[in-house]
């Protein structure tokens, strides 16, 4: 065959042009790394962060809390404790030692009144004090539980302050003293009005309406700062209550009156002269002022406080 009868083979491209890289291995997978995740991992990773972050951000709070602010924190609810424990321990003593104890109706009357400055001084102090400042001391306490005791040492209050007015009410009618006609008993009458409405409206409302949680969350939130700042005016109308009894106790039994309850040789001391049971009815008076003070010195602190905002996260953790 002539070499010029034959047809000439077209020329190829060189592979390199199209493809200069090498081939992959069959078996190398590509790292998932480089793939973007599905949607329901990027749903489910964003949900772990935000808990992360919440978790952190409330335990950097109380890691940031200083040892002179725990140190403060500590010192006062120490001191307030005492003071409220120590105030009705005062009162005890001065009855059994100056006013020969407790009775009833048919004991010597006047012992069946010296259950009504004892009962009041528990009822409006110690356990109110308590009641007031549990929002404060536990802390660590889900917010239910605080509830509760809070009713509990309010509940224990009620029947103090009940059965002193009583004591009283029954022994003036006995002397044939008439009723409420100081300031002592003006300023007692309104903080027991007030006592058993704030009683009547938290126990209703912070109690009863947690049958219906979320029905009524808008409406115990908007009472809760009625419900607290009344409740500091009757603690205070308690202390002023105490106070002005205190001294009336005072003049009647160690002043210049002939009203004196009883007859004995502290009777012959005045007290202009600063006799001992004068010196103890003193002690119980400064007693409730300071806890007056330390109380109200405690609320008025956030940072003793739990903000809602540690409340929420220690309930969605």
């Amino acid at each position: 065959m002539d070499s010029n009868s034959v047809s000439p083979m077209p020329e190829l491209a060189p592979i390199a042009e199209f493809d200069k890289s090498p081939p992959s291995p069959p078996n190398e997978e590509v790292p998932m790394d480089d793939l973007p995740p599905p949607p329901a991992t990027i749903t489910q990773s964003e949900g772990k962060k935000k808990k992360v972050q919440r978790s952190r951000s409330y335990e950097s709070d109380e890691h940031e809390r200083g040892a002179c602010e725990w140190c403060e924190y500590a010192l006062v609810i120490t001191l307030a404790t005492i003071l409220l424990i120590g105030v009705s321990a005062l009162t005890v003593f001065w009855m059994f030692f100056y006013r020969e104890g407790y009775g009833w109706a048919d004991d010597i009357p006047e012992k069946q009144f010296n259950l009504h400055p004892t009962l009041m001084v528990a009822g409006f102090i110690t356990f109110s004090g308590f009641s007031v400042l549990l929002y404060r001391i536990c802390r660590c306490f889900r917010r239910i539980y605080v509830k509760l005791l809070h009713a509990i040492f309010h509940a224990l209050a009620f029947p103090c302050i009940v059965i002193g007015f009583l004591a009283v009410l029954d022994f003036h009618n006995k002397k044939g003293i008439n009723n409420f006609y100081s300031l002592h008993s003006w300023i007692g009458f309104v903080a027991m009005g007030l006592f058993g409405l704030q009683y009547a409206v938290g126990f209703f409302s912070f109690l009863l309406l947690l049958i219906c949680n979320k029905g009524t969350a808008g409406f115990r939130a908007s009472l809760v700062p009625v419900h607290a700042a009344f409740g500091i005016l009757t603690f205070v109308l308690g202390v002023c209550a105490c106070l002005t009894g205190l001294t009336e106790k005072a003049l009647f039994t160690l002043g210049n009156s002939t009203i004196g309850e009883f007859q004995t040789e502290n009777r012959v001391d005045r007290y202009s002269g600063l006799p001992d049971e004068g010196v103890i009815i003193n002690a119980i008076g400064v007693t409730i002022i300071a806890i007056l003070a330390v109380t109200m010195y405690i609320l008025s602190r956030d940072k003793f406080r739990v903000k809602p905002r540690d409340m929420r996260v220690s309930v969605n953790l």
